[in-house]
């Protein structure tokens, strides 16, 4: 074993330690093929009113521009999967990933001590991390370095565990030995595309974000479209719908991070106590929460949207 192999055996053996349930690492490379994907698909106007996605492009396909002097991408998952649901089965459903603490600070985090743990075992080396906080095509470098494929529905997808993964990324510059891509497994699986509720998944690999409820419900902060209307499937904050029909997530075991952990007196709630929620019980719920992100008057809107036009009504009728 060289040095840039046991370089990269120690950070994926720190990384673990520090609780992260993969890593792989990838050459600080353009992103020719992606950058073009994403040309195209902002083109067709999919990422909706996330007019940050047409900023910074060249960052984005290029994360020496980014972080000048970056040679390797370290990329991190986390797994986030709970077998634990809401009690009552007509409340509005949140997101899975959304039932503890924001990932965000804790995945930077942790990379900034697996940053500091290559610093004392490796050999001075400058870094950043990064965890949905900048222009980082965080999917596209999580499968460059081997952690698992993009399914259909966009998502990473771990073989043997599935695709309940935050994702992270360190950029360092120092060089260390590459992980290669694996191999596509979805087949000729489209439980995903079907099971959408908003046809968000216009053909396999190609999202609408502009029609996926995580975009409805979080991201747009306008009024939801009233072609909307019924076909939110109960959802509050986010969506699993397509990773709760892949079967590789029959595959997926829950997670064992604390700060992940439901927080208090969430899964119990009612579907009344939801639309009884005053904004102090919103704050105090969701404080350090990912759902803060829409606040109080955008969760309100989505409450007032559901029950406006349930989805009960509309899969009653047939349509």
């Amino acid at each position: 074993m060289d040095d840039l192999e046991q370089h990269s055996a120690i950070i994926k053996d720190e990384a673990k330690r520090l609780g992260f349930d993969a890593c792989g690492i990838a050459p600080a490379i353009i992103l020719h093929k992606e950058k073009e994907k994403l040309n195209q698909w902002l083109s067709l106007g999919y990422h909706g009113t996330m007019q940050y996605m047409e900023n910074h492009a060249e960052k984005r396909g290029d994360v020496t521009k980014l972080v000048p002097g970056t040679k390797s991408v370290i990329v991190v998952l986390l797994n986030y999967f709970t077998d634990k649901k809401q009690a009552d089965p007509g409340a509005p459903v949140i997101s899975k990933y959304a039932y503890g603490k924001d990932y965000h600070k804790l995945i930077r985090k942790k990379l900034y001590s697996l940053l500091q743990i290559i610093n004392t075992t490796i050999g001075k080396t400058a870094g950043r991390a990064f965890s949905d906080s900048a222009p980082v095509m965080d999917k596209a470098w999580a499968v460059r370095a081997g952690t698992g494929w993009m399914g259909k529905n966009s998502n990473l997808i771990v073989p043997g565990k599935g695709s309940f993964f935050f994702i992270g990324t360190l950029m360092i510059d120092r060089p260390l030995h590459y992980d290669k891509p694996i191999t596509d497994l979805c087949g000729d699986c489209d439980r995903c595309i079907r099971a959408c509720p908003t046809g968000a998944i216009v053909k396999p690999y190609l999202i609408d974000g502009s029609r996926c409820i995580s975009y409805l419900t979080i991201e747009n902060k306008g009024d939801i479209p009233a072609a909307f209307r019924g076909r939110l499937k109960n959802r509050v904050f986010g969506c699993d719908i397509c990773q709760d029909v892949c079967a590789w997530n029959r595959q997926a075991t829950p997670h064992n991070t604390k700060e992940l952990s439901p927080v208090k007196g969430l899964l119990e709630m009612s579907r009344e106590e939801f639309y009884q929620l005053t904004e102090e019980q919103f704050n105090t719920l969701f404080s350090g929460s990912a759902v803060k992100r829409v606040g109080y008057k955008g969760f309100m809107r989505n409450l007032k949207f559901l029950k406006e036009a349930p989805w009960e009504s509309i899969s009653a009728a047939g349509k």
